[in-house]
């Protein structure tokens, strides 16, 4: 292969694929074609790691053009469900807001937009690195009631015997924010184009504690009348719908509440939650949805005609949203 040629993109989806190999007879999934902008002795002979563009795509299988650098300023990317869940948060001009696992940034900024860049959102990451994201993410959109910490959120709560000293930043005192946006760390079975999981069992299996930690801060953080919104990028009924019957049952406080918008499907079964608290929650799953065809321009499409679009065209992602009582 030299600089120019055209070839064809296949992804490995078992990574068995020796590198340098001339030819490849294992498991295999088409992308497209492209043409090259790097000759096979630059990609394998080279001392340093290689970077930048290898091969531009001309007939790729998914017609999803680039973004980069676009109305950097006016635009923020995300996938449908994403930008979902900060209106079902519905958080209002004036109020306090916690997202408590926020970067990079992006439902940070939608729910400051939708505030009006009114009132206050607490955005906290572990990771320093991420919450540089938010803090440029936010300067980007020129938003100002943005403020971003590096911190861990499982210990958000602050003792009541503690003096006053660290400011506006964490720890927080329990029941001082008005909504709660509980967007988890998760196994990301619902991302693509994953086309692989690299996950053993074990990993898979270790991020339900973790988010029954998190969550049980956000119940205390949260304040009487509040909205807690619990969604994964995933599809796992464990850190979904098992999640939300374990939080039901732990905090009798709690409420499932409706969601608007519901674009997405319903619950899934297998965690011993009644069908009337399975269709107050939101579940994308593409891998459910059977091809159909929506003129969603005509007067006679009916609401429930986008719900299969909606699933069929997103990542896997589920959405619950609660009320703390009074």
């Amino acid at each position: 292969m030299k600089a120019g040629d055209e070839v064809s993109v296949f992804s490995d989806i078992e990574g068995k694929c020796k590198r340098g190999a001339k030819e490849f007879t294992g498991n295999k999934i088409f992308i497209g074609n492209g043409i090259s902008e790097l000759s096979r002795n630059e990609i394998f002979c080279c001392n340093n790691p290689v970077k930048g563009k290898g091969i531009k795509m001309t007939e790729p299988v998914y017609l999803s053009p680039s973004f980069d650098n676009v109305l950097s300023g006016y635009i923020f990317l995300q996938n449908l469900p994403s930008a979902v869940v900060s209106h079902v948060l519905n958080p209002q001009p004036g109020e306090r807001i916690l997202d408590m696992c926020a970067a990079p940034g992006g439902k940070t900024t939608h729910i400051a937009t939708l505030m009006e860049d009114q009132g206050e959102v607490i955005a906290l990451d572990k990771i320093a690195s991420k919450v540089e994201k938010i803090k440029q993410n936010a300067s980007v959109l020129k938003l100002k009631c943005i403020k971003a910490f590096c911190f861990n959120s499982t210990k958000a709560v602050r003792d009541q015997n503690c003096p006053d000293e660290q400011g506006d930043g964490p720890p927080f005192f329990p029941e001082s924010f008005d909504r709660i946006l509980l967007d988890a760390p998760c196994s990301g079975m619902g991302q693509r184009p994953n086309m692989v999981c690299p996950f053993s069992l074990k990993e898979l299996t270790s991020y339900q504690p973790l988010q029954r930690k998190l969550f049980s801060a956000a119940v205390e953080l949260l304040r009487p009348g509040g909205t807690l919104v619990y969604s994964t990028c995933t599809v796992t009924l464990s850190e979904n719908e098992e999640q939300v019957a374990w939080a039901l049952k732990t905090f009798p406080c709690l409420k499932l509440q409706p969601q608007e918008p519901h674009v997405g499907g319903e619950g899934m079964m297998g965690a011993e939650l009644p069908p009337d608290q399975l269709k107050l929650l939101q579940r994308f799953d593409p891998s459910r949805v059977e091809f159909c065809s929506v003129d969603t321009n005509h007067c006679s499409a009916q609401p429930s005609d986008t719900i299969p679009l909606a699933n069929k065209d997103t990542i896997g992602f589920f959405i619950a949203r609660f009320l703390k009582a009074r």
